[in-house]
């Protein structure tokens, strides 16, 4: 089969696109013809050696990957044959293998495609949309909430801007440039701001002079440090991610904000998962976001590379250059 691997951490150049054999599915997995793979910004600092929570750093060479969406074709074992030639769709959690003609997975993590969803669709709801849902576990969003989301064109971004304004929330979005500013009004935001232009706050403040009442933050730096400065007394600072940095502050600026209420969360790892509860909290979420999905009220942003195009999809992913999920197709 034709995959991409990586021999030796480093930049997106060390992915390369070569031919591999399929793999065997063991006792209770499944193998799957795999027609859409997810790309996280996770897998970019896997590559690079950057073990970050909770991923450790893969063995090489390795395939990279981890959300797949295809058709089964082969069991393992003592696997359930009525998988057998299903459409499904599967996080594979911690073991890679995703950026690849075919991949395995154990068949009690896998989720059938919904009618309606194609497997790209499928595939960013079993990651980012699971994540999205569980960040909103902690927003309480309601036709009395103004919503601040920086990154609003991202994979996350998109679907936070449409499950408030399903919820009737008035919604700021933030984002990178006239194209994904564009993309993020068309998703509905009732403001969308070019947040690379200098005096950007000033903008939202002309238009929303009494404040959010939460920001999504999953940008940090500078860029966060001015969006706290856009929220209302009382307010919710939910934190998920620090792509611009960490969020540094004075001393009088963060006094400024307790006097204000403003409550900081950070809603990643064992936090989300203890809201949503349940004995598999991550395939709860898992669920919930592909049922959002099938009903219409979410629909995930993608950007479609050919599987043979990892590196470039990686370089893009890195520099700010996609727009929603991005995803790659053998």
């Amino acid at each position: 089969m034709n995959a991409v691997r990586l021999h030796a951490f480093g930049p997106a150049e060390n992915l390369s696109y070569e031919r591999t054999p399929r793999p065997v599915p063991a006792p209770g997995q499944v193998r799957i013809a795999v027609a859409a793979a997810g790309v996280h910004l996770l897998d970019t600092a896997l590559r690079q050696g950057v073990q970050g929570p909770p991923a450790p750093l893969p063995e090489l060479p390795t395939i990279p990957g981890r959300e797949v969406a295809g058709t089964v074709d082969a069991l393992g074992p003592g696997t359930d044959p009525a998988w057998l030639g299903r459409p499904v769709v599967v996080h594979l959690g911690f073991a890679p293998g995703g950026y690849a003609e075919y991949a395995v997975a154990d068949a009690q993590r896998l989720h059938p495609i919904p009618p309606g969803l194609d497997p790209a669709e499928a595939v960013a709801m079993i990651g980012t949309g699971r994540t999205a849902l569980g960040i909103l576990q902690f927003a309480d969003l309601g036709p009395a909430s103004t919503a601040l989301v920086p990154a609003a064109a991202g994979g996350i971004g998109t679907l936070l801007v449409q499950y408030a304004k399903n919820a009737g929330a008035t919604v700021i979005a933030l984002a990178g440039g006239p194209a994904k500013t564009a993309r993020a009004a068309a998703n509905r935001a009732d403001l969308a701001v070019d947040y690379t232009e200098p005096g950007w706050p000033d903008t939202v403040r002309a238009h929303h002079p009494d404040g959010a009442t939460v920001l999504f933050d999953s940008v940090g730096g500078p860029t966060a440090r001015a969006a706290l400065g856009l929220l209302a007394p009382g307010a919710r600072h939910l934190v998920f991610g620090w792509s611009d940095g960490p969020l540094t502050l004075t001393d009088a600026e963060r006094a400024g904000l307790t006097a204000r209420g403003i409550t900081t969360q950070s809603v990643l790892g064992p936090v989300m998962l203890r809201r949503a509860g349940g004995d598999d909290p991550l395939r709860l979420l898992e669920t919930r976001a592909l049922a959002e999905a099938a009903a219409g009220r979410l629909r995930p942003a993608l950007q479609r590379y050919p599987l043979s195009e990892a590196a470039a999809a990686h370089h893009a992913l890195e520099t700010r250059g996609t727009i929603g999920k991005v995803i790659l197709e053998p």
